[in-house]
C-alpha cells in the first residue's frame, strides 16, 4: 500500500457481524459498502419518529386481522411486541442499529426478536413509502400544535408587555427615521397580528397534512382488501389520499410547514431586530433584562443581546431548510425517490429552531422595561410633528399639498434656527402660512396621538379597544383548541 493513502472500506455483511440482515439484502450477492451504509443511513434523524411509526404498526395490524388477511394472534402478538418497543426506547434500552437504515427497520428488527414469525407480517399491504410520509404526517400534526401553542403563548407575552406599557410614548420610524409618534402597545400590537397570521397559516397547513397516505404501497397500491378508512380513524386523520402515487411522493405538507415557519421566523428576528435597536445606548428606550443578556470577554461594561441577536440569525437556518427541500424537490419524477429521505432533518430543525424561539421570546418579553421619559423625548423630538403641523393647515381650509410645502419650509427654518416646533412663536409660524393661529402652540404629542382616531390608529381609546379585541380573539383560540 502506498503510504498515505487509506486502504479503501470493505463491503461487510451484517449478519456475518452478529447483526441482523437487511430486508432487502436477498436480492443482492454483495453486501452494503461501510461508506454506503454511513453515507445512506437516517437512524440518527428519524428515531425520533418511533411513537409514529409504532402507532401507524398498531393501527396497521389490527386492520389486517379485521380484514382477516392475517391471523388474529399474530396481529395481538405484533401489537403486544410493539409497546414493548415503545417501552424500551422510552426508557433508553433500545439497541439501535445503524446498519438497519432508519427508525422503521430497526423496530421491525427488533419485533421480530421478540414475536419471531409474527412480525413478518407486518408489512403485509405496505411499503415503506407509504409508511415512512403516514409517520411524517402524523409528526407534523403534532409539531403544528406545538407551534400554535408556542405562538399562542407568546402573543400572551406580548398583551401583556403592551397592557404594562399602554401610556408610553415611542417614535415610529419609516426609512429607520422618526416618522410620527406611536403608543408603545400600538408598535407591539403589530408584532401580535403578524403571530396571528403565522398561526392562521399553520392552522391551514393542518387541512392538507391531515391525510393517511398508508395503503398506498410502494406507489401503486396494495392488492389486499384493506380498510384505509379504519386506520384513518384510528390514527386521527380526516381523510384518506386520493392518488397512491401522489401520496408518497408529496412533500407539499412540509414546505408549507417550513413555509410559514420561515415566515414566523421573519418576523421573529424583525422584533429581534428592534430590541436590538431600542436596548443600544443611541436609542435608550430598553433596559435589557440581564437573565436575557450577556457580557463581553474584555469590555466589562458591555451588556449585549444575544438572545435577539442569535433569533436575528437562526432565522436563515429556516429559510435555507426551505430552500433545501424546495430544491429537493424540484428535480424529482414521480413517484418516490431516496432523496425524499432528506426531508426530515429540514422538519426536524427548523421545528426545533422556531420552538426555542418562540419559547425564549415568551419568557423574554415579560422582563423587558422601557425608559418612557427617554421615548417620549425621542419621539417629540425631529420635528415629528410635523405631518400633524400639514394636517392643522388642511383643517384651516388649506389644500393638503400647499399645505406640506408649508410645513417643509418651516421644518427647514427651524433647522436653521436651531429650535424645535415648541420653541417657535405664533409670529415664525405665521411667516410660512397665515393660518396658523394661537391654537398651533398647544399642538402636542399627546394631541397628535389622540387624533389618529380611526379604527386601526395609534389613539389610545383605539389602543385600549385593540387590546381588548386581541386578548378575546386568543381567548376564543383556546377554547377552540
Amino acid at each position: 500500500m502506498v503510504r498515505g493513502t487509506r486502504s479503501p472500506r470493505r463491503p461487510r455483511h451484517p449478519a456475518a457481524a452478529g447483526g441482523p440482515a437487511k430486508a432487502w439484502a436477498a436480492r443482492f450477492a454483495a453486501a452494503t459498502d461501510e461508506a454506503v451504509e454511513a453515507y445512506t443511513a437516517s437512524i440518527d434523524i428519524d428515531r425520533r419518529l418511533y411513537q409514529q411509526d409504532i402507532a401507524g404498526s398498531i393501527a396497521h395490524a389490527r386492520m389486517l386481522a379485521r380484514q382477516g388477511i392475517i391471523p388474529q394472534d399474530d396481529a395481538e402478538a405484533i401489537v403486544r411486541g410493539l409497546e414493548e418497543i415503545r417501552s424500551e426506547i422510552e426508557e433508553g434500552r433500545f439497541p439501535w442499529r445503524r446498519e438497519l437504515e432508519d427508525v422503521h427497520m430497526n423496530i421491525e428488527a427488533r419485533l421480530t426478536e421478540k414475536v419471531g414469525e409474527a412480525a413478518g407480517r407486518l408489512h403485509t399491504a405496505r411499503s415503506r413509502n407509504d409508511q415512512v410520509v403516514t409517520d411524517l404526517r402524523l409528526y407534523a400534526k403534532e409539531a403544528i400544535a406545538r407551534t400554535l401553542a408556542a405562538l399562542r403563548h407568546l402573543q400572551i407575552s406580548l398583551l401583556d408587555l403592551a397592557e404594562a406599557n399602554r401610556d408610553v410614548v415611542i417614535p415610529g420610524y419609516t426609512h429607520l427615521q422618526r416618522a410620527q409618534p406611536l403608543l408603545l402597545a400600538h408598535h407591539l400590537l403589530a408584532y401580535f397580528e403578524m403571530l396571528d397570521r403565522d398561526a392562521a397559516r399553520f392552522a391551514d397547513s393542518l387541512v392538507r397534512t391531515d391525510v393517511l397516505p398508508l395503503g398506498s404501497g410502494a406507489l401503486a397500491g396494495v392488492p389486499y382488501p384493506i380498510d384505509r378508512a379504519a386506520v384513518a380513524r384510528e390514527l386521527g386523520f380526516a381523510r384518506v389520499s386520493e392518488n397512491s402515487v401522489d401520496a408518497v411522493s408529496d412533500r407539499d405538507f412540509v414546505v408549507e410547514f417550513l413555509a410559514a415557519a420561515a415566515t414566523c421566523m421573519m418576523h421573529l428576528s424583525r422584533l429581534a431586530e428592534e430590541i436590538v435597536l431600542w436596548s443600544s445606548a443611541e436609542f435608550g428606550f430598553l433596559i435589557l433584562p440581564d437573565a436575557f443578556a450577556t457580557g463581553s470577554s474584555i469590555m466589562p461594561q458591555k451588556k449585549n443581546p444575544d438572545v435577539a441577536e442569535l433569533a436575528r440569525a437562526r432565522s436563515g437556518r429556516v429559510y435555507g431548510h426551505l430552500v433545501s427541500v424546495l430544491t429537493m424537490l424540484k428535480g424529482q419524477p414521480l413517484a418516490y425517490n431516496r432523496d425524499l429521505q432528506e426531508d426530515k432533518q429540514a422538519f426536524f430543525e427548523s421545528e426545533d429552531t422556531l420552538l426555542s424561539t418562540l419559547e425564549v421570546f415568551a419568557r423574554m418579553l415579560p422582563a423587558l422595561r422601557f425608559d418612557g421619559k427617554r421615548a417620549l423625548a425621542a419621539a417629540t423630538a425631529g420635528y415629528a410633528l410635523a405631518t400633524d403641523l400639514a394636517d392643522y393647515l388642511v383643517r384651516k381650509g388649506v389644500p393638503f399639498r400647499q399645505a406640506h410645502a408649508a410645513v417643509g419650509k418651516l421644518v427647514r427654518y427651524a433647522e436653521g434656527q436651531g429650535k424645535a416646533f415648541s420653541e417657535l412663536s405664533l409670529a415664525e409660524y405665521r411667516r410660512f402660512s397665515n393660518r396658523f393661529e394661537a391654537d398651533v402652540l398647544k399642538l402636542d404629542v399627546r394631541a397628535a396621538l389622540a387624533a389618529r382616531d380611526v379604527p386601526g390608529g395609534t389613539a389610545p381609546r383605539r389602543v385600549r379597544a385593540a387590546l381588548h379585541r386581541a386578548r378575546r380573539r386568543l381567548e376564543g383560540q383556546s377554547k377552540h383548541a
